[in-house]
This record gives C-alpha cells, sequence and structure tokens, in this order.
C-alpha cells in the first residue's frame, strides 16, 4: 500500500501535486492511545534551494476552480496573494492572413451545445458575425474588459466561465504555504546526490549530499528540464516534436501598466509575428509579455526586435525600457510518463508552447490521477502505470494536434516559418485525418468516443471557424437538420440578447479586482 510519497522538484508541478495528493489521503490527525496518529499517506517534497522556479504558465484554465477548492484556498485568499486576473478565454491576433484580423476562443460553449450544433447552422448562414460573437458572448464581454462575475457572485461561482491569469513566483509560494500549515506537506530542502535502486529496479531511496536518505513508495520527479529521475536515472527516452512544433525559444518581461486605472484584460492575447507569436497576460499590477519563437527561422536579436516593437506600439504600458530574459526548451514530451515507481509531473514529462495553456492543466490532470489511483500494493501499481501512460500519451497527442491545428489554418505565406508549418510532413497524422473528416463534418461531442478530450469539439468549432475553415453543410447530412434549424435561430438571438444585457450589467475586470483586493 502506497504510504510514504516524495515529491522531488517544487515550483507549480510540485506544490500542486502535493496539495491534490494530500488534500484527498491526508485526513485529520485523529488521537489514538494517547497518542496521535495519521492514517493518511505521508507527503513529502523535496527540492534544491538553488534552483529557481521557471515563473511561467501564468495563466490556467479553469479547472483550477475546482482544483483549489479541493485543496482547500479560498479564491478570495488566492486573488490577493497571488496578483490574480480572471481569464474568459484567449484572442488570436493577426494569425489568420497577418492583417489586423482576430477570434475568439472563449471558455463559454456555443449555447445549447450538446443539444444543437450550432456551427452547422452558422455555416449555413454566416453573415457579419463572427462565429464566436454568433453563439456565445464572451468575445464582446472580452473586448469591453469585463470581468465573468459579479462582487456578489460566490467564491468559484459565475456567470461565465473562467480561468485565472496569475503571478506564477506568488502562486507557488501560497500553495507551498498551505500544503504545509495546512495539509501537513513535509517540505525538505536538499540536493540528490544519489539514486538507490531496489532489486527490482525501482527506486528504493534518494541519498541526499547531506548524508540523508529520504524512501518512500512512489516518487514524483518535478524536476523540471532537468527531469532528475525519469530521465537522467531512469533515461526514459525524450520524444521531440520540433519537426511539428516549431518553436523552442522565448523572451519574457514583466512590463508595468501605465497607471493605476489601465484596463486589465480579460483575455490572454496571442499576437502572431514574423517566426513566432507574443503572449499578453494583464495581472492586477502589471503584464506578463513574451515572444515564443523558432530559433531555426528567426535571430534572438531579430525576434527581441518585434517584441520591443510590441511594446513600444502598446500605449497602456510603462515606458521603462525592459530586458527580456531568454528561455530556450526542446518542445517535446517523454515516451512514458510513470516508470517503475517514479512518475513525472510537469517540465519532466514534457513541454511545449504554452499557445493555449495546457502546462498547468496537464499538472492538474497528472496529478488528479494520481492521488485518484495510488496503488494500494505493487501488482496494481503496473495497472495504474499502464493506464496513466495511456491517459498522459492520448492528452499529449490531443495537445499537440491542437495547437497545430492554430498553425495549419493559417493563411500566412510571408516568412518560411508560415509556409513551413503548412508542409504535409510537418502536420501528425491524426491532426490529418481529422482536417480532411472537418471538410464534411462539423465537429461535434460525439467525437469525444474517438479521442481524449482534453481540448472539446467546442474548443476545435472556435479555432476551426475562428480562422475561416469552411465545413461543406449542403449535404444530405446536415439537411436532416432542418428541424433543429428554428431552435438554433431562437439560441443565436437569445445569444445576442444576452450579450447586450452582460455588456450593460458586468463590472470591469478592474474594478472587480480592486474590491476583492481592497477588501
Amino acid at each position: 500500500m502506497t504510504k510514504t510519497v516524495v515529491i522531488v522538484g517544487g515550483g507549480s508541478a510540485g506544490w500542486l501535486t502535493a496539495g491534490i495528493i494530500a488534500a484527498r489521503h491526508n485526513p485529520p490527525i485523529k488521537e489514538s492511545k494517547g497518542s496521535k496518529e495519521s492514517e493518511g499517506v505521508k507527503v513529502t517534497l523535496l527540492e534544491s534551494p538553488d534552483v529557481a522556479n521557471l515563473g511561467v504558465g501564468e495563466g490556467t484554465w479553469p479547472t483550477m476552480r475546482d482544483t483549489l477548492r479541493q485543496i482547500g484556498i479560498s479564491e478570495v485568499d488566492f486573488l490577493r496573494c497571488c496578483d490574480v486576473s480572471f481569464k474568459q478565454g484567449s484572442q488570436f491576433i493577426n494569425w489568420q492572413k497577418g492583417a489586423g484580423e482576430s477570434y475568439y476562443h472563449p471558455f463559454v460553449p456555443p449555447s445549447g451545445y450538446g443539444s444543437v450544433n450550432l456551427a452547422a447552422h452558422w455555416l449555413d448562414r454566416r453573415g457579419e458575425s463572427s462565429f464566436a460573437d454568433a453563439v456565445c458572448p464572451q468575445g464582446k464581454v472580452c473586448d469591453l474588459g469585463l470581468a465573468p462575475k459579479t462582487a456578489q457572485t460566490p467564491e468559484y461561482a459565475f456567470g461565465l466561465n473562467y480561468g485565472y491569469h496569475l503571478n506564477a513566483g506568488k502562486f507557488v509560494e501560497l500553495l507551498q504555504r498551505h500544503c504545509v500549515e495546512k495539509l501537513g506537506v513535509n517540505h525538505q530542502l536538499g540536493h540528490v546526490d544519489q539514486v538507490l535502486s531496489a532489486e527490482n529496479g525501482d527506486i528504493a531511496a534518494l541519498s541526499l549530499s547531506n548524508g540523508e536518505t529520504l524512501s518512500a513508495d512512489l516518487f514524483v520527479d518535478c524536476t523540471g528540464f532537468a527531469a532528475l529521475l525519469i530521465g537522467k536515472h531512469y533515461q526514459v527516452p525524450f520524444v521531440s516534436q520540433r519537426d511539428c512544433l516549431f518553436n523552442d525559444t522565448a523572451l519574457a518581461v514583466q512590463a508595468n501598466h501605465a497607471s493605476e486605472d489601465t484596463p486589465i484584460a480579460s483575455c490572454t492575447k496571442s499576437t502572431a509575428q514574423s517566426s513566432g507569436w507574443v503572449w499578453d497576460i494583464a495581472l492586477p499590477t502589471r503584464r506578463g509579455i513574451g515572444h515564443v519563437f523558432s530559433s531555426q527561422h528567426i535571430s534572438v536579436e531579430k525576434a527581441e526586435d518585434e517584441l520591443q516593437r510590441y511594446l513600444a506600439a502598446d500605449p497602456a504600458l510603462d515606458k521603462q525600457q525592459l530586458s527580456p530574459r531568454k528561455i530556450t526548451f526542446q518542445p517535446g514530451h517523454r515516451e512514458t510518463f510513470w516508470h517503475k515507481n517514479c512518475v513525472a509531473v510537469g517540465v519532466s514529462a514534457g513541454f511545449v508552447e504554452p499557445l493555449e495553456a495546457s502546462a498547468l492543466v496537464l499538472i492538474e490532470k497528472s496529478a488528479e490521477f494520481i492521488s485518484n489511483n495510488l496503488p494500494q500494493d505493487r501488482a496494481a501499481m503496473t495497472v495504474v502505470t499502464k493506464r496513466f501512460n495511456e491517459i498522459i500519451g492520448k492528452y499529449w497527442v490531443d495537445i499537440i494536434d491542437f495547437l497545430k491545428l492554430h498553425y495549419v489554418l493559417s493563411e500566412r505565406t510571408d516568412s518560411d516559418y508560415w509556409r513551413d508549418h503548412s508542409q504535409p510532413q510537418s502536420i501528425p497524422g491524426s491532426l490529418a485525418d481529422s482536417l480532411e473528416l472537418w471538410r464534411s463534418q462539423v465537429p461535434w461531442v460525439s467525437d469525444a468516443n474517438n479521442r481524449a478530450e482534453l481540448f472539446s469539439a467546442a474548443s476545435v468549432q472556435y479555432v476551426l471557424y475562428g480562422m475561416g475553415f469552411v465545413t461543406d453543410v449542403n449535404s444530405r447530412r446536415y439537411r436532416r437538420w432542418d428541424k433543429d434549424a428554428e431552435l438554433a435561430d431562437r439560441l443565436m438571438r437569445d445569444n445576442l440578447g444576452k450579450t447586450e444585457m452582460l455588456m450593460a450589467s458586468q463590472p470591469t475586470n478592474r474594478h472587480l479586482l480592486n474590491l476583492v483586493r481592497g477588501g
């Protein structure tokens, strides 16, 4: 039975994993025959004092609300401690033609989603309205910088589905404090000197540089790019995705708002460049901005020039000169993620560009699986290992396909970068098959039976039709849907009314966050 878990490495991956496991498996300590004993799982997090947090991953999915609630963190405390703002989706600028156009991938699904496929009806009668605006109010709400809820809405509840933008460093500090003080996680500082193996090849213990040894039933590798256990010790192969997703370098800055009342965007802005794209994440106190690009298509100097031009063109930013921090990475993931009694979570398992903020949600999904399936014995661990590798492997396929989708739909031909993205040899076979299907069949909820649903059919629709993709709905297949036409018309009319109401009634992101932060 798994009674001890050692997590090696801190950061968001380590502390989220610690919190998710401890919250489920550490019941309150009880008195037993005059002494206190715990019936839970002993969770220890070991981290090196010399390793700095990567400090990226400032955007979350709506799943983070449930994660924080489950581990017992108040939303108000979270908002106040971590410089948090609300995120209602992503806006993609200049991706289709590079001529100032944009579209939204909101967190709210199309109206009537699951009962009627509005995409098919919108395609049949599309006019001046974008797909997102026709089926969902969230794009218009984001255009105005409005919040997804009001001051009267309870914690973690919402009017419009939302995730967060956050200060990654402060988030780690909050998680650490909560895990240690509220969930009984043992926090230990030290360096791994040697990995000690058991006869069956499992990790028996870690020998630390201070002479201590740390044993456990299960070891979680959260050591980031170092991949100390899964990579260095076990030599689990790394599967590069460089031929599919070209970006391998990022230049990141933290820029101050021009004034204290500068509006706070309610979405992540992703603006395409000549050989990459710029992320823009607004927090109450600053904005996190970075240029992620392919070093094979543009030099660091030219990439920085593009970033500096982006910064200089924005009047809402303080015009201080900023020196970006350079981050290099190999896009890809491990061949397997759980090996023997070691499981990799976070960057040690894999890393690709942050286009759809998949990093934190994959940590959440991985940690939840571990927590829900802690093996009762070594035989059970073998089965759990197989299932974990299958599920997380499917997630990676889904992530890579979905990110690549943004590029293959582009009509840009202004650089080798965009032309190379459309080359057939760079497109995964699974995505090529889906694109062929979507030419005659609108993505729908039934697709979940055929693939890992990390990105729903609704998400696929927003990207496909935001980028101008056309599905043929004039076939007999969709003529049978005429019976839904009246319902579709009503849902889209209702959406227009709801949009107008929300635009007139919702507070701004800035106003609501000021209320929360001011107490």
